[in-house]
C-alpha cells in the first residue's frame, strides 16, 4: 500500500507552507452567478507565488526534506507550473531545483522556471521521454525527485488551498476543481471532505484529455494517450496516489469542451477582470454546459492557475 496523507498531513503541510505562501482572497461576481443560477466563489490560486497552486505543494515538499536530502537538491519533470513553484521553493532553502521540460512548454512558464535559477534540461514531449530524462539527471546529480502530484508532501500541501476556502468562506454544497495529475483534486478533497462531510466534490477536465474522467468511472487506472486541449496544464495522467484518494473521496469527474472552456476563460477574465490560464477555467466550463447542478447551490471553485501566454490568446 503507498502512504496516502490525511487531514492531518494537510494541517501539518498549512503550518509550513502558510509562513511564505499568499493566503489567496477568494472572488465572486453577481452577474456569473445570476447566469449561473448560484453562489460561485472563486478560490483565486492564480494570485498565489509563481501564479498557481502548485507552490503549496512544492513548498511543503522541499522544506520536508531532512537536511541531508536536500543538500543533493531536488529534481522533477513539469511542463511548467510545478516547475516554477519547485524552482522557486528550492531557491528560498538555498538548494538546486532539476527541471525537465518539454521542448514544446508555454514560454512564459520556461521564462519563470529560468528566471527563479533552475537547471532545465528540455526533451521530447512524451511521458516517456520526460521519465527517461528526469531518471538520467537524477543518477548523476542525487537528487530527490519531487513529482509534480504523485508525491505524498505535494498533496497534502495542495490541500491548504481547499482548507483556506473553507476556513474562510464556511459552509458548501460543491466543491469544484480541474483535474490532471489529480494533484490538487485529492488534497481539495481530503480536506473538503473531513470538513464538510456532506459536501460534494466535483472535478472537471477536458473530453480531449478525459483519462481521468475514463478512471473514476471505470474504477480502472486508464492512461493519458495523446491529449490534446488548450488546458496545458491538464495533459498527464493521474498519479496512483491520486487515483487512489480520488476513487475514495471524489463524487464526480465530468468532462467539458474546448468552446466551454475558451467561454468560461472570457468570463471570468471580462467580469471578474482577473487573468486565469485555460486549465482554471474548466471547472466554471462544466458549470456553463450544465454537466454539474449548481441551481440555488453554493460552489467553491479553485481557479488553479494565472499563468497565461498572452500572445495565445483563444480569442
Amino acid at each position: 500500500m503507498m502512504d496516502i496523507p490525511n487531514y492531518t498531513d494537510v494541517e501539518q503541510a498549512h503550518q509550513i507552507v502558510q509562513k511564505y505562501a499568499h493566503r489567496t482572497p477568494v472572488f465572486s461576481s453577481v452577474s456569473i452567478n445570476e447566469i449561473v443560477g448560484a453562489e460561485l466563489l472563486f478560490k483565486c490560486e492564480n494570485l498565489q507565488k509563481v501564479g498557481a497552486f502548485k507552490f503549496r505543494g512544492a513548498y511543503n515538499a522541499v522544506f520536508s526534506l531532512s537536511e541531508e536530502e536536500a543538500q543533493k537538491g531536488v529534481a522533477t519533470h513539469s511542463s511548467g507550473n510545478h516547475a516554477a513553484a519547485l524552482a522557486l521553493a528550492a531557491r528560498m532553502r538555498g538548494i538546486a531545483a532539476h527541471i525537465v521540460m518539454p521542448e514544446n512548454s508555454p514560454e512564459i512558464k520556461k521564462k519563470a522556471v529560468a528566471g527563479y535559477g533552475a537547471r532545465i534540461t528540455f526533451c521530447q514531449p512524451t511521458l516517456q521521454a520526460r521519465e527517461s530524462t528526469l531518471a538520467k539527471v537524477i543518477k548523476e546529480t542525487g537528487a530527490t525527485e519531487i513529482h509534480p502530484y504523485n508525491n505524498f508532501h505535494v498533496i497534502a500541501g495542495q490541500g491548504t488551498a481547499a482548507k483556506e476556502l473553507i476556513e474562510d468562506q464556511g459552509d458548501f454544497d460543491i466543491i469544484m476543481a480541474p483535474v490532471g495529475g489529480g494533484g490538487l483534486l485529492s488534497g481539495t478533497a481530503i480536506s473538503a471532505k473531513h470538513l464538510l462531510p456532506d459536501c460534494m466534490v466535483i472535478a472537471a477536465e477536458p473530453a480531449g484529455a478525459d483519462d481521468a474522467y475514463r478512471s473514476f468511472h471505470s474504477k480502472k487506472w486508464v492512461p493519458s494517450e495523446n491529449p490534446k486541449t488548450i488546458a496545458d496544464g491538464l495533459l498527464t495522467s493521474l498519479g496512483e496516489r491520486n487515483f487512489q484518494i480520488i476513487l475514495d473521496k471524489v463524487d464526480d469527474i465530468v468532462t467539458v469542451s474546448e468552446e466551454s472552456i475558451v467561454e468560461a476563460m472570457r468570463m471570468i477574465l471580462e467580469r471578474m477582470k482577473i487573468i486565469i490560464e485555460p486549465s482554471s477555467a474548466v471547472p466554471l466550463a462544466a458549470i456553463l454546459e450544465k454537466k454539474v447542478d449548481v441551481q440555488g447551490k453554493k460552489v467553491g471553485i479553485i481557479l488553479s492557475g494565472g499563468n497565461l501566454d498572452l500572445g495565445k490568446l483563444p480569442f
